[in-house]
């Protein structure tokens, strides 16, 4: 079972389960290590237009950021061992939420399903997935509709949200 932490300091009223439901449902579909490690950061506009303008040159808030985890140095892997939990650590999703239910509000979405989508984008590119050109982005977006599936998550909400995303992967 995959480890999910949730963070949410400003007790935005969030379904945390149904959030760790999207990355696991993620991580079992694109047969990721079961006991992978995620942390999702629920936030205000502010945070994540600091993180947006330091990581990707954009001064704005964002729905959503994706921090992968880089790779642990072969001879650190080695010293670790298999068993070692940090060894599937996949990365960070920060989420703006007053941005995200805004948006929300805007399409007529369920907020929960609105955030199930933004986790699942989110997961995906923690685990290589990236829409930067038309071939890639085809792949991506066919397994985040194989998860939306999964999750009882109406796919036709994706296309309404598709420009606004500014959640490309942000790297340190």
């Amino acid at each position: 079972m995959p480890e999910i932490e949730i963070y949410n300091e400003q007790q935005y009223p969030v379904n945390h389960e149904r959030l760790r439901e999207a990355v696991a449902a993620v991580i079992a579909q694109e047969n990721a290590a079961p006991d992978s490690v995620v942390s999702v950061v629920i936030t205000d506009n502010d945070g994540v237009a600091a993180l947006n303008l330091e990581y990707r040159g954009i001064d704005a808030p964002t729905d959503v950021l994706s921090f992968p985890s880089e790779p642990l140095p072969e001879e650190l892997r080695d010293a670790l061992g298999d068993e070692d939990e940090d060894a599937a650590y996949l990365g960070d999703l920060v989420i703006a939420f007053p941005y995200a239910s805004a948006q929300a509000e805007r399409e007529q979405h369920a907020l929960d399903d609105s955030l199930g989508l933004l986790v699942v984008h989110g997961t995906l590119h923690l685990l290589g997935y990236d829409h930067d050109t038309p071939e890639r982005k085809a792949v991506m977006w066919a397994a985040q509709a194989r998860a939306l599936e999964t999750l009882g998550i109406p796919t036709h909400i994706v296309p309404a949200l598709e420009g606004d995303h500014g959640d490309e992967q942000a790297r340190p």
